[in-house]
């Protein structure tokens, strides 16, 4: 199974069982956001960039045998940002997940994203 490639289409769909399958159960996260992070969390802001955002694409995407690193278009009605995701895969599942977001664009753009 292309782990990363389901990772994607998963939460750019906004199917949270999915992406939910696929974590490891002591999976790393990290960002640049303002704001903690934990597997929880990072579902709920990927919910909110599915249900909000006109389009999500993957612009680029840089496979190795233990993750790929990715490039995502995130456009919102009104302006778009980018978010670049670091994955490390492990026996078919997400070990690490680092994202790295343009902080100005998303909070333009996306407002309240990562609030609670």
């Amino acid at each position: 199974m292309d782990v990363v490639g389901f990772w994607t289409r998963s939460w750019i769909s906004d199917d949270r069982t999915a992406v939910r399958r696929l974590l490891a159960p002591d999976v790393e996260v990290e960002w640049n956001l303002d704001a903690a992070v934990d597997d929880e969390e990072l579902l709920q802001v990927q919910h909110r960039i599915a249900a909000f955002a006109d389009t999500v694409a993957v612009l680029e995407r840089t496979t190795a045998d233990d993750g790929a690193a990715l490039i995502y278009d995130l456009v919102a009605p009104f302006g778009r940002a980018r978010m670049v995701e670091f994955l490390a895969v492990a026996d078919g599942r997400i070990t690490e997940v680092r994202q790295v977001y343009d902080v100005t664009a998303t909070d333009r753009y996306f407002p309240g994203l990562y609030e609670n």
